[in-house]
Order: C-alpha cells, then structure tokens, then sequence
C-alpha cells in the first residue's frame, strides 16, 4: 500500500460544550434530549442531512418492540399529534419518516440542545486514557469540539471504536454479521384486499401459493421473505424485503455492495408483488431510503455484558437505566431471506420486561465516554434484541442523564451512580 504524508496543522476548536452527542439515530435523540433537559450545554452531531437516522432517513416502518423511556412516549404521543389522515390524535407504532425529522428538530430546539447536520466525526482526541473531544470535518473545513463528556450514538460504535475501546465484531463464534436492507414504500395499494405479513413466520396463503414460499422461490437469493407494513398514507406500504448478506457496515466498500445490491432488488420486488400479493396488482415503487439498514456490527467491552440469559430471566438490575424493555431475539439470517437457526420471533415465550444496567454503557477502560444504541456492550443473541429502537431511546435517555449529571458533579461518567440516574427517568415517567 501506497503512502501519502499529511502536513501537520493547528485545527481550530469550533465548539466548546458539556455533552457531545454523535449520530442522531433514535438512541442520539434521546441522550441529547435527557442532556439538554438536565441543563447540560449539549450539541448532537449527524452526518446526514436530517435527524433521525434509521428512523426517518432508514425509511423505518414502525416501532418495533417496547420501553418505558419516557422520551420515547413522548416521541409517541407528539408524532400521534402530527399524523394525517385516519391515524390523526391515534397514538400508534407507525411511523411518518418526514413528520419524524421534523418532531426532532422541534424537540431538542425546545430543549436547547445545538445540532450540527452534515458532520462526519473523523477522529477522536484522547488524553490518558480520557475522551476529550472529536475531530469533525464538513463543509467548513476541520475543526475540534471539545466536550467535557461524549455520547457515542453512532450505531456502528465509531467514537469507541477510535478511542480505542475493545469490541469484537457480530456473532461470537465467527464474527459473522446480520444481512442489511434498504427499506422503501410501494403506492397504489389497495389496502381494503392487502395483506400484511409482519414478520418472517406470518404465513399468507394467496390463490397462487403461500406468500412466503413464492417469495424464496421466486424474488431471487439473498432476498425472499416478504414483510409489508401499513403507513399513515393511504394507498402505501413500507416493504423491509431487501437483503444483502455479508456486509461489513463498517467498511465503505461493503456498504457500496450493499447498496448496488439491494437496489437491484427493488425492481423484481415490485414485480413480485403485483403478481403474487392481493392487493399489490398496481403497487409502484415511490420511495426508498438515502441509508442502508445495517443491524449490526460493532459490539463494545463494558463494565458488563447483557446476554441473552438476562433477557430470557427478565433481569431487574439495580443499575437500571431502561425498564420494561421487551422483544424477540430478531435475528436474520446471516445466510439469506427469512430468520436465523438462533432467531425466535412467535416462538419468544418470555413476556416480562427485562431493564437494561448502565454498566452496559460504560467501556470497560475508556473515560469520558458514554455508549448508546445497539453498540453497547451486550452478546449477538441479546444484542438482537436490544437493538430495537424503543430500547436504543431509553439507553440514549440513560446515556444523556448520566452525562449530564458527571458534568454537574465534575466526575467520570463511569463514577455516576446509576441512582441518580433513575431519578430522572422515574420523575418524567410519573409526571
């Protein structure tokens, strides 16, 4: 490999705050909401042009799952107050991806909270041990934002990752990843005659064939499962039917595959459903996502790791920051369409609500870091189900808290008692 040698500078330090938030993701959203609330001077970063991540550029159908964050009821309540049509004052899972962009940047604005839209964070500054800031670089040029605690809300742990936190990468056993997708919306349903398979065991039997059967036998491998979605529009529908499997999310050109190949997709999907789905005669493609849904990858070494044991026992730990937090184990298969060997989706027999523990968002050895979403340390089997976006608020939520409240007492995050903690989130969730 070829080398070339960059000229050392002085960077300008564009922002000096309390708590830095990377990545806008529904996990970001909730660490810089709990932060800004707490009276933190609090600035969220996000590559993209809008706020939201998966959530509203990942074209993301619904809220899947469930948590008693309050800043996720919230999220709830006001995008019920936003929705058109028949959903209208309805508080449902659905999701508006362009009501959403614009409920989050209402939200952190009444909160106080900075945002900077179009930032990469490229590198990070760590002085013994200790985060100090993050090197950013967008259309202004390179520049530092020193902060006092950073959120790392990225999803694929970039932050952590740089700092050098230890992690290892998807399933234990072979560091393999689950598949990727692009989601996007078909129009022109008739939705009185449409079916909705919601997840890889719903079975639909058609004049010609079950739906999923025809699916993996005609769509074409990686794809084949067929998962639609209602919208709040009428006449459309969020089909999750892409797949890519394989994919490092981490790496560029991984992503690029991905993307050329599940774009190749679209097109035979569409296909496929005016042909075999009822309802789907005159569907047409109207939307896709601007970013890939990578489930997972990076998984980060904390003070302690969820398994998969802690949610099947529905484990109360008294270092709590989310409560109620409940789902399946959603894994894909990492070998095509459908769910994995280790994946349950209808067979998940534990009801209970399981609580996430702040240890989980501490690295083990790096300071002034806190970690949020799906990149907090936790097992590929527990991962899968953590990583749902009601979950990722309230760990962002707990992040947020916990950062805001080192900074008020001049301590590591790591040195937070999760105590106090828990008295923000209990006091909003019975206000």
């Amino acid at each position: 490999m070829k080398y070339y040698k960059e000229s050392a500078r002085e960077l300008p330090i564009s922002y000096e705050v309390d708590v830095l938030v990377c990545g806008s993701g529904p996990a970001g959203i909730g660490a810089a909401l709990a932060s800004a609330r707490s009276g933190a001077k609090t600035l969220i970063i996000e590559s993209l042009g809008d706020l939201g991540g998966i959530s509203t550029s990942g074209l993301m159908s619904h809220w899947t799952g469930r948590s008693k964050s309050p800043i996720y009821l919230e999220i709830l309540r006001r995008s019920a107050e936003k929705n058109e049509g028949e959903l209208h004052g309805k508080i449902v899972n659905t999701i508006d991806p362009e009501k959403l962009k614009t409920l989050y940047l209402e939200m952190l604005t009444e909160a106080g909270a900075e945002i900077l839209l179009y930032t990469f964070a490229s590198d990070v500054i760590v002085e013994d041990g200790t985060v100090k800031g993050v090197i950013i670089e967008n259309k202004t040029g390179r520049s530092v934002i020193s902060a006092k605690v950073v959120i790392d809300a990225t999803g694929d742990g970039d932050i952590a990752f740089k700092s050098g936190a230890e992690y290892i990468k998807g399933r234990e056993s072979d560091g393999r990843m689950q598949p990727c997708t692009i989601m996007f919306k078909v129009g022109g349903v008739d939705l009185e005659r449409a079916v909705f398979p919601g997840s890889f065991e719903t079975l639909v039997n058609t004049e010609k064939g079950e739906l999923q059967a025809l699916g993996k036998e005609i769509i074409g491998h990686p794809a084949g499962h067929v998962l639609l979605y209602k919208s709040t529009l009428p006449g459309i529908v969020t089909c999750n039917m892409t797949n890519c499997i394989d994919i490092d999310g981490t790496k560029a050109e991984d992503l690029t595959r991905a993307t050329l190949t599940c774009r190749e997709q679209i097109d035979r999907i569409v296909k496929f459903l005016r042909e075999y789905a009822p309802g789907y005669e005159n569907c047409y493609c109207i939307s896709s996502a601007s970013l890939m849904g990578i489930r997972e990858t990076r998984h980060f070494k904390g003070v302690y790791t969820l398994t998969e044991d802690d949610i099947m026992n529905a484990v109360q730990f008294e270092d709590w920051i989310v409560l109620d937090a409940h789902f399946n184990f959603d894994i894909h298969n990492l070998d095509g369409a459908g769910l994995d060997k280790d994946g349950v989706q209808h067979e998940f027999k534990q009801m209970t609500g399981y609580t996430v523990p702040y240890r989980c968002l501490v690295p083990e050895r790096v300071n002034g870091l806190l970690l949020a979403g799906r990149c907090i340390s936790g097992t590929h089997k527990a991962h899968s189900n953590f990583r749902v976006m009601p979950i990722c608020v309230g760990i962002g939520e707990g992040a947020g808290y916990a950062a805001a409240i080192a900074v008020k007492k001049n301590i590591l995050p790591r040195d937070v008692e999760a105590k106090e903690i828990q008295k923000y989130i209990l006091k909003k969730a019975f206000k």
